[in-house]
Parts: C-alpha cells; structure tokens; sequence
C-alpha cells in the first residue's frame, strides 16, 4: 500500500476519504468543495502544488457523478451543452497551461469581491428574478464564449468560486430556474476539472492513489447531493451558495 499512500497514515486516508464525501456532496449543491479538501490534503503533508492536482482528480469525480445523475434523469440535456462543453474544455486547458506563466496573485485579489457580489445576487434572487426574466437572453452559443471559454480558463488558472460563477450566468444570460442553473453548472464544470486533471497529469504532480480515493468519496458524495438539488431545489441551494460564496471569500482574503 506504501506506493500507493506514501508516508500518509490510514487514519488520515479514512479522514481524506470522509472530506471528499462531505465536499462531493456540498459541492453538488452549491460548489466550492476545494475549500474543503485542499487544505485538508495539505494538512496531511501534501505539497500545495500536489494538492491541486489531485484535487483536480477527486473533484473531477464529483462532478462528472452528479453531472451523470442530472443527464440521467433528463434534468440536462447533454446535446445542448455541446458547444459550451467543447468551449469550457479549450478555456480550462489554456488556463492550466498558462498557469505557471501568470501572475495568478492579482487576480486572486479580485476574486474575493466578486465573489461577495455573487452572494449579494443570489441573497436578492427571489425579488430581482422578475426583472431577469425581462433581459434578452443569449443562445447557446453566444453563451458558450462569453461564459464556457470565460470560466472554464478561470477554473484552469484558479478555480474558487467556478461553480458560483456558472450558475450566475445560466440564471442571468440563459433565464433559468436555479435548479436547472445548478444541473448544468456541473457538467461544464466536470468538464473542466477534467480538462485541467488530464493538462495537470503529465506534470507528475497529481497523487493518483489519495486521488482515486477521495474520488470514491466524492462521486458518492455528489450523488447525495444532486438528489437533494432535485428533493430540496432553490431552498437549499441558495443559502448554501450565499455560504459558500462567503467562506471563499474569507479563505483568500484572509490568506493574501
């Protein structure tokens, strides 16, 4: 087992596995499951660079579980999102790829406000909701450049708060309920975390052992979470996106 779990003990492993069920399952709901599992895998002695990629792996397993059981049971319709899914793909993977080149630091700076902004929006959701309905919304297409190429870069080169980001944009530019904004959120986010894991892989910096790990924590944790985003809806997701949004922004404000 050492070569798969180097100098990591099993307690820590069965505390690893339970964190990535928690994040799976809050990530389903209201994103931001890396606040959760990459300090904890740091905590265990994992390099922060090494804890990054494998949380690319675990997270990669979340959404794409969640993302199964909304194709699954008809709430996303895969042929739609074809388009946003190749666009969020080729801006996830130029964001990894440029990663070591740019100063990701500034825009971390940013992050927290927006952040705060989208809580603020999802807070106010059920009185502006009306006057969103009245936009002119974007087709498909026009939606996969500004948002898809947008955010899936973003989650490439950063990644808090991709989840938040997404479902915003569905419900403001697409007119979506926040249900249906959450379902497909999490297809264009497994698709970058998916893109981001196979550019981080050669690397060598992705743990494939703790990734495979909490990636079974995490895929069972999502499939909890995708059924209580369909039981539960908009009464659950939106103070839990406003909390999420929140804690983000205190981790990197308080961290830089």
């Amino acid at each position: 087992m050492d070569w798969l779990f180097p100098n990591i003990p099993y307690w820590a492993l069965i505390a690893l596995f339970a964190t990535a069920f928690v994040a799976g399952l809050i990530d389903a709901l209201a994103g931001g499951g890396g606040l959760i599992t990459v300090p904890v895998l740091i905590a265990t002695g994992v390099s922060p660079v090494e804890a990054l990629a494998t949380n690319k792996l675990q997270g990669s397993a979340g959404t794409l579980s969640s993302s199964y059981h909304f194709v699954r049971t008809g709430a996303v319709s895969l042929n739609s999102l074809k388009v946003p899914i190749i666009m969020t793909a080729i801006g996830s993977v130029s964001g990894t790829l440029l990663v070591s080149y740019l100063d990701s630091n500034l825009l971390i700076k940013v992050i927290p406000g927006i952040l705060i902004g989208v809580a603020i929006f999802f807070w106010l959701l059920p009185k502006i909701q009306p006057a969103i309905a009245k936009f002119k919304q974007l087709t498909m297409t026009q939606f996969a450049f500004a948002a898809g190429l947008t955010f899936g870069f973003y989650d490439g080169l950063i990644g808090p708060g991709t989840g938040a980001f997404f479902s915003t944009a569905f419900i403001c530019f697409m007119g979506y309920s926040i249900v249906s904004a959450t379902a497909h959120t999490k297809v264009l986010n497994a698709t970058s975390n998916a893109s981001s894991l196979i550019i981080f892989s050669f690397s060598g910096h992705v743990l494939w052992g703790l990734g495979i790990l909490m990636g079974i924590g995490s895929w069972l944790g999502a499939q909890v979470g995708s059924r209580l985003v369909i039981s539960k809806g908009a009464k659950l997701i939106r103070p839990l996106v406003i909390l999420m949004c929140i804690a983000l922004s205190t981790k990197l404000l308080l961290s830089s």
